[in-house]
């Protein structure tokens, strides 16, 4: 029998002197050739490049700024400022911005130094000034918890709808939209009424809950509203970022290496999901803070004698025509600190929102 023939394999040699290799290409590289090797640009992390990019708006920056006297007005100055927010002086009502009554101009012309009212005084002779900072610290911390409460709930809740997809997200999403169905204002005078003897007599009872008669009942409610109603937004928007991101390779190499469904939810999805949470709950703070002071200009607010930036506006209602700077200081800081965090709130969405950067890459 005869043996296969083997095809001829062509032979190639090798030329050393066309290849114009040397012995000192293999010796070790110095510093000089090192440097020549080093990137040029520094790599760039998503917090550095968002906060670049922040930099870089000066409304955004500006808005940064007026939030931040706000926060120091609110919650510092107080605290070394000379009058009390329920301090009532009878001698001293309707002041004019820094007018002294006739007690405070006795104390000056015997040489003694006397503090002026910078926005006046009320009916009552309380210092306009220091009740529109304690004001604003209510209206402040309003929208921080209750950005912090819909931050919470809505990116758990949109998390586990968009994660588990099907009939978890059909049953989870109706539930949303029979939410948003619900009349907030109504459920929250519902709330005012139905708790408000409970919640008395349990500060009356327990010397702990005495902090429940200092901000009302209707502020409670509020709270109470937030948590229920108000964080289907978040959810919504938290469930679409997610249903994207559970189609990439790093969710299915999590799977594959054993990770719960909550480790995957809370330490792949959520933590690529920090941006959009950020620029979502920012932007829900001024809305907390328009509700909270709307209801408290129609009376469903904190309780007296604690004021609120709404309650400060309805007060000065009275005297429109008479004194109307109580109205105006109300009203224009309402508004500077909803303008500056919407303002910021846009600033952080067009730094950290992947899809605006590539569009404007």
């Amino acid at each position: 029998m005869d043996k296969p023939k083997i095809p001829h394999m062509p032979t190639f040699q090798l030329d050393i002197e066309k290849l114009d290799i040397r012995p000192g290409d293999f010796d070790a590289a110095e510093a000089s050739d090192k440097e020549s090797l080093v990137i040029l640009r520094d790599s760039v992390g998503f917090w550095k490049e968002g906060l670049s990019r922040l930099r870089r708006n000066p409304i955004a920056m500006i808005s940064l700024v007026f939030v931040i006297i706000f926060l120091i007005g609110a919650f510092v100055v107080p605290e070394i400022y000379p009058y009390s927010y329920e301090h009532m002086d009878k001698l001293s009502p309707h002041l004019y911005p820094m007018q002294y009554s006739a007690a405070e101009e006795e104390l000056r012309a015997a040489g003694e130094f006397v503090f002026p009212h910078i926005m006046g005084t009320d009916a009552l002779g309380r210092d306009t000034m220091i009740r529109l900072l304690m004001g604003s610290r209510i209206s402040l911390l309003v929208g921080i918890v209750a950005g912090t409460i819909i931050l919470v709930i809505g990116s758990i809740y949109g998390a586990v709808a968009g994660y588990f997809g099907g009939r978890v997200d059909t049953v989870m999403m109706r539930i949303v939209d029979i939410i948003y169905s619900v009349p907030d204002i109504l459920i929250i005078i519902i709330l005012q009424v139905t708790l408000k003897f409970p919640l008395t007599r349990l500060a009356e009872s327990v010397s702990v809950f005495a902090w429940i008669n200092k901000v009302g009942v209707s502020l409670i409610s509020i709270f109470i509203v937030f948590a229920l109603l108000y964080w289907v937004g978040m959810a919504r928007i938290v469930r679409g970022q997610i249903l994207s991101l559970k189609q990439q390779e790093f969710v299915t190499a999590a799977k594959a290496l054993g990770a719960s469904n909550g480790r995957i939810i809370r330490r792949h999805l959520l933590t690529n999901c920090i941006g959009t949470l950020i620029v979502t709950t920012t932007l829900q703070i001024p809305s907390s803070i328009f509700t909270e002071s709307f209801l408290s200009f129609i009376g469903i607010g904190v309780a007296a004698p604690m004021p609120s930036l709404g309650s400060l506006a309805s007060d000065a209602m009275d005297g429109v025509t008479t004194y109307p700077h109580r109205l105006l200081s109300a009203a224009i800081w309402i508004s500077l600190i909803i303008l500056s965090f919407n303002l910021l709130g846009d600033g952080l969405r067009d730094a950290f929102d992947p899809r605006l950067k590539k569009d404007k890459s």
